[in-house]
Parts: C-alpha cells; structure tokens; sequence
C-alpha cells in the first residue's frame, strides 16, 4: 500500500481523534487501504470494524471512518450504541460533509471534520465519566495490508 497522508498529516488526524474522545466514552477509528476489496465500501468498513474489534466497547459506541482512496470508496459506520442515539440522517450528513472535502482533495480536512463531528455526537450520548471511561481502542490510523513504507 502506498501511503496517501504524510507523517505530519495522520499525527494531526490522530490528534483530532483524541481531541473528540477526550469528551467521551466513545471511540473513533480511521482506516486507510489503497483499494475496496468489495463492491460496496459499506461492506468492508463493516469489515474492518469486526477485524479492529470496534463491537468490543463497553457501550457499543464505537465509529469507524474507511477510506479506500485510490478508488475514491468512503464509508463511515458506527456501532448499535451510537446508531440507536443519533438521528436517522446523521451517517449521511456526516458523509457528505466529509465527501465534500475530498472532492476538494483535502483528504485529511475531511476526516478531522468528520471526526469532530462525531465527537459531539458520541458527547452528547456518551459523555465522558472520569470514574468509569478509558480508551477501549488504539487512536492510531489504521492500513490495508501491506502497512505503508514510512518516509
């Protein structure tokens, strides 16, 4: 897999995840591959969220934006804790906004959008308690086999 995003660009990707969690038991990923290996990028990012055991918080809150970038695939699919909570037009809105930055070719402005976006989403339903709450998931980007040469 050739890599998309340079390191300045996934550590700031990575900061604005942690930057969403911070206010809330929630849970976000991004994961990166060249190509879609399904016909349907919805399909594989359910995928991925089954392979990176997204379904294993505690509160079933977990969201996963996928990008296949080379064939322009997006997807962004969350757990039945945070699909139950918000509103039906939510996933869609989220999509568009970030596909409009990735028209644009921002790629990262567009994740970090949607990234804060569901921030205040899994806030609003899942606030952040001090007694209870630890980072269930890697904040970490996530890549299609093979793991992109870093430069």
């Amino acid at each position: 897999m050739t890599n998309p995003i340079t390191p300045e660009q996934e550590a700031a990707l990575v900061a604005a995840i942690r930057q969403a969690e911070i206010t809330t038991s929630g849970e976000i990923r991004v994961h990166l591959e060249d190509t879609c290996p399904t016909p349907e990028p919805l399909d594989r990012a359910a995928q991925v969220f089954a392979e990176l055991g997204m379904h294993n918080t505690a509160q079933r809150n977990g969201v996963l934006f996928y990008l296949a970038w080379q064939t322009r695939q997006f997807a962004v699919i969350g757990d039945s804790g945070i699909n139950a909570a918000v509103s039906d037009d939510f996933w869609e809105t989220t999509k568009e906004t970030v596909l409009e930055h990735f028209r644009a070719g921002k790629y990262v402005v567009g994740l970090e959008r949607g990234v804060r976006m569901v921030g205040e989403q899994l806030k609003r339903y899942f606030p952040y308690n001090a007694k209870t709450d630890k980072n269930e998931l890697d904040d970490s980007i996530s890549y299609g086999d093979p793991a992109p040469p870093r430069v």
